[in-house]
């Protein structure tokens, strides 16, 4: 038994005691979710004690994130001990999960592109006549720099991007007409700032999970990405779950990722494997489209994270590290609507019966994700959803 009445706080519902995840609520603070409630940390200074109260009684998760591992887990586990309680500690209070905002500040925003599904179906669409895996793929993780400042927070509507278009005898400009997502997984990282990570490092310098959608304008990325890569087609959103689930909660998922068919620099040698089976649901308007398993990235967060800072480049709190798309080998497996509907020549039927290749105005794409926990128990993570806003003018 516990203080908590919530009926989704069991074991067998994806925001249970085997999870808690952070957030942060608008006017309230930093919050953990218990089932379909939250309960606000700041009131709970006298029971978590001043040293970890402090690093939970600002309004944002930034504090927090500098904290580093020794922190996060003695707070998690005396989070841990509160929600099992038989009595609610003082200033303890169950409210509702609304007004979520973004939880922390995104300090540098990296995409990677770690699904071979579904790098070999964009090469087939966007390349039909060479490979479609690039020579480089099976030897690093492939990725870019983003941009921090248009990350937002589940919820947030997505306004239909301009930009440049193939076009005949010149280039148009307008609004996307093949606006996509990508179904991902984000990676926030803390602690100290570090450079050259090891991949056993790495994970120690991940403080938790998210879900992200990386809405992409796929016409725009067409005619732009050569040679240089995305830009407009991608910078205008991207966003990410209100509540990050602690990497900890994730210690049964834990499983080896596809093997390379090469031999790996040591530097991306794991000695613990890191790929994480999570079970991701798409809905598009309410239908589930697309069921993409996270267990099928060739490359992990911490091969990324290695990868990414072996140049000596610093990771910082507030980073954000994205998995990139997130494709299984069949169809109903992939995380794009640009694979969904193989470059628009294969209309995906909704429930309501209207057919779609590409987002129309007002549509609504909702993304969940669940993953195994101890003795059978399900560990969540919070939706990303995102609803489409026609363009903005000219």
């Amino acid at each position: 038994m516990t203080w908590i009445d919530d009926p989704a706080f069991t074991g067998d519902e994806p925001f249970g005691p085997q999870t808690l995840p952070y957030g942060v609520l608008d006017g309230t603070g930093v919050a953990v979710r218990v089932g379909d409630h939250a309960v606000p940390l700041r009131p709970l200074a006298g029971y978590l004690g001043e040293r970890l109260a402090d690093l939970v009684g600002a309004d944002t998760l930034d504090p927090l994130l500098r904290a580093g591992r020794p922190a996060w887990s003695e707070l998690r586990a005396r989070l841990g001990e509160m929600v099992a309680a038989t009595a609610a500690p003082r200033g303890a209070a169950l409210v509702p999960l609304d007004g979520a905002v973004l939880p922390f500040t995104v300090a540098d925003y990296v995409d990677f592109y770690s699904s071979r599904h579904h790098a070999e179906n964009v090469g087939k669409i966007f390349r039909p006549d060479n490979a479609a895996l690039p020579p480089n793929w099976t030897h690093l993780p492939i990725g870019y720099h983003g941009r921090a400042g248009t990350v937002v927070v589940s919820g947030t509507n997505v306004v239909r991007p301009h930009g440049q278009r193939h076009g005949k005898p010149h280039p148009e400009f307008g609004p996307t007409r093949r606006l996509d997502i990508e179904a991902e997984v984000g990676f926030v990282c803390g602690g100290p700032v570090a450079t050259r990570l090891s991949t056993s490092r790495a994970a120690e310098h991940v403080f938790g999970v998210v879900l992200l959608n990386d809405w992409s304008a796929r016409d725009i990325q067409a005619w732009e990405y050569q040679p240089l890569g995305p830009f407009l087609g991608k910078s205008f959103a991207t966003s990410i779950s209100a509540w990050i689930t602690p990497l900890e909660a994730f210690a049964v998922a834990r499983v080896t990722p596809p093997p390379l068919p090469n031999p790996l620099h040591p530097y991306l040698v794991e000695d613990q494997p890191w790929g994480l089976d999570l079970s991701i649901d798409v809905e598009w308007n309410g239908t589930v489209v697309t069921r993409p398993p996270f267990r099928e990235q060739s490359w992990t967060f911490t091969q990324q994270l290695a990868h990414l800072s072996v140049n000596g480049a610093t990771v910082r709190p507030g980073d954000l590290i994205a998995s990139g798309t997130v494709s299984g080998p069949e169809r109903d497996e992939r995380g794009s609507f640009l694979e969904l509907s193989w470059g628009g020549s294969e209309p995906v039927a909704l429930a309501d019966g209207v057919e779609r290749t590409f987002l129309e105005d007002g549509d609504t794409v909702r993304i969940t994700a669940t993953a195994p926990g101890e003795d059978g128990s399900l560990v969540g993570l919070a939706e990303v959803v995102g609803t489409i806003e026609p363009a903005d003018g000219k």
